[in-house]
């Protein structure tokens, strides 16, 4: 069993400030925008097929997120998503509602077909993924975290990708390891977009890192005490907004002080 510090892959980001390519849906955009300002990167989002694939061979890390699916959003995301393959760059895979449609669950499948290092959903996209069905209540999850645990191994295991399932409490696994992140807020929910913007965090994180796992574990880790202290003065969804944005910006090393995060192997 090992530890990780998050602190060490924050200074990172804020040090290299990566720049994140996001094909993300339409509600998302400027949410996710300012949370990867307040952490330290530098976010694009570059959506056209006729730029995608050549913007994502300059970006440090790519997220594709199918909220609001469009054919033409589907191609550019599948030339990006080919684009970052061949270049090596990481990629994560952020699969709004997959198991709501037929079309939701194709796109899915022709973009995990593409090799994203991670997937980063809630547990009933991770089961509908995992099983191939229909899972879920469209973007709001029905199942917990710890009901997906053998989803998110299964899946990791067939995809070679880093598996993030989120929620109240947060499993992360590449089918050989596994780490639990507490944390967080029950006010998180209630904002709009939080998790999709969690995405464009994660690939902040994995941008250059040597070990997408650790460095997915480490994000969801900064994330989750973000919004802890956003949650102590907040009166609601609002003001909590605004906090959890201040408290990304303000985030260090002392503030992190208390995520003693345990890698089991499994």
């Amino acid at each position: 069993m090992t530890t990780i510090d998050p602190s060490a892959h924050l200074a990172r980001v804020r040090e290299t400030a990566p720049l994140i390519h996001n094909i993300t849906n339409f509600v998302a955009m400027n949410a996710m925008a300012n949370v990867l300002l307040a952490i330290g990167a530098s976010p694009a989002m570059v959506h056209a097929r006729e730029e995608a694939a050549e913007f994502a061979g300059l970006a440090q890390a790519l997220t594709l997120n199918i909220g609001t699916l469009s054919p033409h959003w589907v191609e550019a995301m599948l030339e990006a998503a080919s684009a970052a393959r061949a270049a090596g760059t990481p990629w994560v895979l952020d699969p709004v509602a997959v198991g709501a449609t037929a079309y939701r669950r194709k796109a899915a499948r022709q973009l995990i077909a593409l090799s994203p290092t991670v997937i980063r959903g809630n547990a009933s996209e991770i089961i509908a993924l995992a099983t191939e069905g229909a899972s879920g209540r469209g973007v709001d999850s029905t199942d917990a975290a710890d009901s997906a645990r053998e989803a998110a191994l299964q899946l990791a295991r067939e995809t070679g990708a880093v598996v993030a399932v989120t929620g109240e409490q947060d499993l992360v696994t590449d089918g050989k390891r596994l780490a639990w992140v507490e944390g967080g807020h029950p006010l998180m929910p209630r904002v709009t977009t939080l998790g999709c913007s969690l995405t464009g965090v994660v690939a902040a994180f994995i941008a250059e890192a040597e070990d997408p796992f650790v460095a997915t574990v480490a994000a969801l880790a900064c994330y989750a005490k973000a919004g802890e202290i956003a949650g102590q003065d907040a009166k609601g969804p609002g003001s909590f907004s605004v906090a959890f944005l201040d408290a990304l910006y303000g985030l260090d090393a002392q503030a992190l002080t208390d995520r003693h995060l345990e890698i089991h192997h499994v």
